[in-house]
């Protein structure tokens, strides 16, 4: 990933914050010289210093048989920027651009195929969303048709040895400029909002 120093995020708690945000991640492998995406809901947990996230694939995802090495793209929100947003006198030469926030992860990838490994994973996926939009369904062990629903699929555990996070939130304009952007991108939409949040914050620390 491109990252310039001026937009490097430093603070671990910053990717927790967006793991628990939008925990849709995309998972990257390369097989026989060739990328391969797929695009994953996961849980997260520190273990002491590491993090780890697991998750699972549908069997026939020929993903299911890689292994080693692998990258997660961790989404957060973005937003466009129009230069009509920039007061300072050089707003004629600006461009639009856009301002987000991600992380990429750099680990590895282990697959898991063992029954009672793959039912807790499950377990403790839905016991997660599912109270996250107020249900209350449950993964149940003793049943014999959903432990049967487990043969198709295949679980991974993925090992962070290496996180870049990327806020590009208009650090390298004068204040003036982030917070005119901040306060057109707050009355935009639910996501500009998000990065007006995240702009305020930054350049509330860039005061400091």
């Amino acid at each position: 990933m491109y990252l310039p120093r001026a937009f490097v995020e430093e603070d671990p708690a910053a990717l927790e914050r967006l793991l628990a945000r939008d925990p849709f991640v995309t998972l990257v492998t390369v097989q026989d010289g060739l990328p391969f995406a797929s695009h994953l809901p996961v849980l997260h947990a520190r273990r002491g210093d590491a993090l780890l996230l697991e998750g699972h694939w549908a069997r026939p995802n020929p993903q299911s048989a890689h292994g080693g090495a692998a990258l997660v793209v961790v989404h957060g929100p973005h937003a466009y920027v129009s230069p009509a947003a920039y007061p300072d006198k050089v707003a004629a030469a600006r461009v639009p651009t856009w301002n987000y926030a991600l992380a990429h992860l750099h680990g590895r990838l282990e697959p898991v195929a063992d029954e009672d490994a793959l039912g807790d994973l499950v377990a403790r996926m839905s016991a997660r969303f599912e109270s996250s939009v107020g249900s209350d369904w449950r993964f149940d062990a003793d049943d014999p048709a959903q432990r049967r629903q487990l043969r198709g699929i295949v679980g991974f555990r993925f090992h962070v040895e290496r996180a870049a996070l990327k806020f590009k939130l208009s650090q390298n304009h004068p204040v003036a400029n982030v917070e005119a952007v901040a306060a057109a991108l707050a009355g935009r939409d639910p996501a500009g909002a998000e990065v007006a949040a995240l702009m305020r914050e930054h350049l509330a620390k860039r005061r400091d």
